[in-house]
């Protein structure tokens, strides 16, 4: 069946900081040049807003840029940060806080907020739409379209009403193509269409290889009197601390509005422990006295889980090509000194729309075809963006080099002795997924049994998530290998899709005759995009669902 086509001068692959600020802006800079530029917004969620997951203590640099009333427009920015805890946990029971001069720059919050970033999203796009953008939630951008030349002519979305076994159901609707002269992609971290021009456009050759986390978070309302309001507090240390984890952590639990706390874990995906389990060691981390202090009593409303990029400007591809642009998470642009994103994704898809806008602009004058915009390299390069990533550039490679207290000293050096003037660069080129020592050299890690109140289990976390796939529909979750997860990682690594889905969503099922088989629970799916990362034979492949699929976050 033919598809049908919509031809637009920019398509946006995602709804998210980075996405609809890059919408928001170029729409600006069209309205004060008096010139038409057509956008569209593509979102795989159900509604804006849905995917999006963050901490979030937010750095409203950005958008004071982008939207200097942001105020008087009602933006959801309702909590400003009014202190920072900041702890050693140097045990199940033990903690050291850090006095307030010892604490690196990046980790200070004054004139930041705690937010739902998801909400933030949902006002960005009203935003968006006044401008004039077109946003499609609900439409999943599965494959890159290419010219005859090979630059991206744009995206297609995936068919609808397929079965399992790939054949047309009798709701089955053909994807539809958005054809571009630009195609920005902000998908987020590990974006799919994005890995594929990556390789493609052989971007990351001048590159380290990308670092990654995996982030778990719950929302929970608690008594009023535990409630401190503005209070930001983040953890190292335990629960991944010593040999048994081969890894580190870092935790998080800010108050925000309504008797509100976020807390959350960040696992460094370069773990070396197979039978590490981010989710449980999440459990772990909200039994200790700092955290749990504020839970007791209290309710969970929401759980969910995704990956992060953590290599920061060293990591980072080159991010143009022929056709369009990489911006955000897409490209990995977090402040992991920070652990801040949102800010930096938003800055980098204003420079993006800067340099759509002239490039259309130069065009439309002179009757030209779309060219590719090699002068984003240089904005970025020339912007208080790439100074800050650069200033940043050795935290995720010192702590892995140096561990957990030879690396803090080389961060509090680098930003509250020497500013940003450090004389040297370290290199992490060891990808997370080959970080993994095999199974029978990794002590085994024993975890209790949720308790109820304080540690849940997996599914009851999930159902939490809203997640909903429509059930009769061809696995997102793509094996290169069916017979890898048993024949290779099973004796190699016990496995370890078992344990860092934060989801369950791949078993080793034994059958009645002691046979074993590799199940795939993909209505599960929270698309964390951790399996597309860890897996230690890179043959697990995560591709767009239908449209609308996976979670559907209120408030993360």
């Amino acid at each position: 069946m033919q598809r049908e086509s919509m031809e637009v001068d920019v398509v946006i692959v995602g709804a998210g900081p980075a996405g609809l600020a890059t919408a928001c802006r170029l729409l600006q800079l069209a309205r004060e040049s008096g010139q038409e530029i057509s956008v569209c917004v593509l979102e795989k969620g159900s509604e804006v807003g849905a995917h999006i997951l963050s901490g979030a203590v937010f750095e409203p640099s950005a958008l004071d840029e982008l939207f200097p009333d942001w105020k008087a427009r009602g933006a959801p920015l309702n909590t400003a940060v009014t202190g920072d805890d900041v702890y050693y946990l140097s045990g199940p029971e033990s903690a050291v806080r850090f006095p307030g001069p010892l604490v690196p720059r990046p980790m200070h919050n004054d004139g930041n907020y705690i937010i739902s970033l998801g909400n933030l999203c949902r006002w960005l796009a009203e935003q968006a739409t006044e401008l004039g953008a077109e946003i499609f939630p609900g439409f999943a951008a599965a494959e890159v379209l290419y010219h005859e030349d090979g630059s991206v002519k744009g995206v297609a979305t995936g068919d609808m009403g397929v079965d399992a076994q790939g054949e047309q159901k009798g709701s089955f609707q053909p994807g539809f193509e958005f054809h571009a002269r630009y195609t920005v992609f902000a998908e987020g971290c590990r974006g799919h269409l994005g890995k594929e021009l990556i390789e493609r456009f052989q971007l990351a050759r001048d590159s380290d290889p990308q670092h990654y986390g995996i982030g778990l978070k719950e929302v929970w309302e608690i008594p009023p009197e535990k409630h401190k309001e503005g209070l930001v507090v983040h953890t190292a240390g335990y629960p991944l601390i010593g040999a048994s984890a081969a890894g580190s952590s870092g935790g998080f639990l800010y108050h925000s509005e309504n008797n509100q706390v976020s807390v959350g874990l960040i696992v460094d995906l370069g773990y070396r422990n197979p039978h590490l389990s981010p989710f449980e060691e999440f459990q772990k981390f909200k039994q200790h006295p700092v955290i749990k202090q504020y839970l007791l009593g209290g309710r969970r409303l929401s759980y969910g889980a995704r990956a992060l990029n953590k290599g920061g400007l060293n990591s980072l591809p080159q991010m143009h090509f022929p056709g369009g642009l990489l911006v955000g998470c897409e490209a990995g642009t977090l402040n992991a000194a920070k652990i801040k994103g949102s800010h930096t994704a938003m800055k980098s898809g204003m420079l993006a729309a800067e340099s759509l806008h002239a490039a259309l602009r130069q065009a439309a004058d002179a009757g030209e075809a779309p060219r590719e915009l090699v002068d984003y390299a240089s904005r970025f390069r020339q912007s208080a963006l790439h100074a800050e990533l650069h200033t940043s550039r050795n935290f995720s490679a010192g702590f892995h080099a140096l561990g957990f207290w030879l690396g803090s000293a080389l961060v509090f050096l680098e930003h509250n002795v020497l500013r940003g003037r450090f004389p040297f660069t370290l290199r992490d080129r060891t990808a997370d997924h080959l970080q993994l020592l095999p199974a029978a050299e990794a002590p085994r890690i024993e975890y209790p049994k949720p308790d109820g109140k304080i540690s849940f289990d997996r599914l009851s976390s999930v159902f939490l998530s809203n997640t909903n796939h429509e059930e009769d529909q061809p696995c997102h979750l793509r094996l290169r290998d069916p017979s890898v997860p048993l024949t290779q990682n099973l004796p190699l690594y016990d496995e370890p899709a078992q344990r860092y889905c934060p989801a369950g969503v791949y078993e080793i099922v034994e059958e009645a005759d002691g046979s074993k088989r590799f199940q795939i629970n993909a209505q599960n799916c929270v698309h964390c995009k951790t399996c597309d990362i860890k897996d230690p034979a890179q043959n697990i492949q995560w591709v767009t669902p239908e449209g609308g699929g996976g979670p559907n976050y209120p408030n993360m």
